[in-house]
C-alpha cells in the first residue's frame, strides 16, 4: 500500500511539473497557448492516474503556482478561475474513474463530465470575480473562453487522455 502512495505522489509531482513547463511550449504565442490549454492535460491525467485527492490538489495549485513563479497566467482573474476549473477536472476524473469500469467508453464519460463541470466552475468563478471587481462577465464571454477558443485543446484532450489512460491501465 505504501508503494502505491509513493507512486501516486511521484506521478502527481510529474503532472504538476508538466503544468509548469508545458505552457512554455505553447505560450510564446498567447492565442495558441489559450487554444491548446496545456495545463489541462496533466491535471486530467493526474485525476485518472492518481485519484481525486491528487487530481484536485494539482489542479488547484498548478495555475496559482505558475502565476507566482512566472507571472503567467495573471493571478486575477485568470489563475484564480483556472484553479477552480482545474481542481474540478482532477476531482471529477478521479472520482468517476474510481467508480466506473476501466473501459475506454467510461474513460470518455469521466473525461467529458470533468471537462463540462470544470468549465462551469471556471465560468462561475469568473462571474463571481467580475461581480466583486465591478467588471462584466457575459454569456458570450463564457462561451468564447470555455468553448470557442478552446476547441483545439478540447480535441487534443479527447484524443490523448483516453489513449494515455488506457495504456497505463494495461500496464498496471
Amino acid at each position: 500500500m505504501q508503494k502505491k502512495s509513493v507512486a501516486r505522489l511521484v506521478v502527481a509531482a510529474m503532472c504538476l511539473a508538466l503544468c509548469l513547463v508545458l505552457p512554455f511550449l505553447t505560450g510564446q504565442i498567447r492565442e495558441i497557448g489559450s487554444m491548446l490549454c496545456p495545463m489541462h492535460l496533466p491535471v486530467l491525467l493526474c485525476g485518472f492516474l492518481c485519484g481525486w485527492p491528487w487530481g484536485l490538489a494539482v489542479g488547484a495549485v498548478a495555475p496559482l503556482l505558475r502565476s507566482a513563479l512566472f507571472s503567467m497566467p495573471p493571478l486575477f482573474p485568470i489563475a484564480v478561475s483556472m484553479a477552480a476549473e482545474l481542481a474540478v477536472y482532477g476531482l471529477v476524473t478521479g472520482l468517476l474513474s474510481a467508480r466506473l469500469p476501466k473501459k475506454l467508453g467510461w474513460t470518455y464519460v469521466s473525461l467529458i463530465a470533468a471537462m463540462l463541470l470544470g468549465r462551469v466552475a471556471w465560468g462561475l468563478v469568473r462571474l463571481l470575480l467580475a461581480g466583486l471587481s465591478g467588471g462584466a462577465f457575459t454569456w458570450a464571454m463564457f462561451l468564447s473562453g470555455a468553448l470557442t477558443t478552446a476547441i483545439p485543446g478540447i480535441i487534443v484532450q479527447l484524443i490523448l487522455v483516453p489513449v494515455i489512460v488506457t495504456a497505463v491501465q494495461k500496464r498496471v
